[in-house]
């Protein structure tokens, strides 16, 4: 799936894993969905997630915890940088 095609769905597909549907509602605007989805789960890839929603919140403390938990440093580019790298990693 590309980026353009992902955007273009009118919701998320039933089947895509919470990180899958976190992203989608990220992209979509509703960061409280795409946070409420990831907040709970365990793993690298969660907290990497969890991370860079806290990044994109504004919270830089929380966000620097998520990314040390995820074993990932932390973002400096822009968010929709960020957010295509979490695209390429969870969807290709």
């Amino acid at each position: 799936m590309t980026i353009e095609e992902f955007q273009s769905l009118d919701s998320p597909i039933h089947h895509w894993s919470a990180i899958q549907k976190s992203l989608w509602y990220d992209k979509k605007g509703d960061w409280k969905t795409a946070h409420d989805l990831i907040d709970q789960l365990d793993g690298l890839d969660a907290a990497h997630v969890h991370a860079y929603l806290h990044r994109k919140e504004g919270d830089p403390w929380n966000a620097r915890y998520w990314y040390n938990r995820a074993k990932q440093a932390v973002h400096t580019g822009s968010l929709d940088a960020e957010w295509a790298e979490l695209f390429k990693l969870y969807f290709q």
